[in-house]
């Protein structure tokens, strides 16, 4: 998934972020309100929210209310110290979908994330069929036609975003985030998203994967 932390503590805010992409997520981090505000507004890949309350412009339930009333419906989990009962009611009617109380285990935030992931019908993609394509993405598994097809780790996690959201453009920004979250923290290189486009219609189907100039690439059902 693509996630959004905003959280303004440097050593737990690094943490969280080395922790979720090991697990194959894309976390974009902020530190601020205003940046989390302009971030959401501007990129509908984002899919959920994780977001500490006391920041240094102001207070994440306030934000979360705002966006809220203007119709934001992406799944939002609150991290905070505040463990009274009366915090948790209030984040939760503010239009929290889940309280994690710091400090918190780092496996029990993917677990609560996967949690409401799936109640909020934001998951990763399992098993997909696409044209003569079968993904079986838990195993690692490709087949064409019903037989095998070995794909690497970049070319798996490209075909998780697309996978995530079939029929869904994707910019080529997202899907280089996608890559670089595989590659680590090096560079991907400037033609890599096109390599291995054609690498996986190579392999999987001239017409899997679709073209859209100046927009992006889809996955074809």
């Amino acid at each position: 998934m693509q996630l959004l932390l905003l959280e303004d503590d440097i050593d737990l805010g690094q943490a969280v972020v080395d922790h979720l992409e090991a697990q194959g997520h894309a976390v974009m981090w902020m530190k601020l309100c205003a940046q989390t505000e302009a971030a959401l507004r501007g990129n509908s890949a984002i899919e959920l929210m994780l977001l500490d309350l006391q920041l240094p412009d102001g207070e994440a339930l306030d934000l979360l209310r705002r966006l809220r009333a203007d119709g934001e419906r992406r799944p939002a989990i609150v991290l905070t110290a505040r463990d009274q009962v009366s915090d948790r009611i209030r984040g939760l009617q503010a239009g929290a979908d889940d309280y994690l109380v710091k400090p918190f285990d780092l496996d029990e935030m993917l677990a609560r994330i996967d949690a409401v992931a799936r109640r909020s019908g934001v998951t990763d993609p399992q098993a997909v069929r696409a044209q003569a394509a079968s993904l079986d993405f838990d195993a690692k598994r490709a087949l064409r036609n019903g037989d095998p097809v070995t794909l690497t780790a970049m070319e798996w996690a490209l075909l998780g975003r697309l996978a995530s959201r079939p029929g869904r453009i994707w910019s080529r920004a997202e899907l280089e985030q996608a890559l670089h979250v595989q590659a680590g923290r090096d560079e991907v290189e400037s033609n890599s998203l096109e390599v291995i486009v054609s690498r996986l219609r190579r392999k999987l189907g001239a017409s899997l994967i679709s073209t859209h100039r100046g927009l992006g690439y889809r996955l074809e059902a």
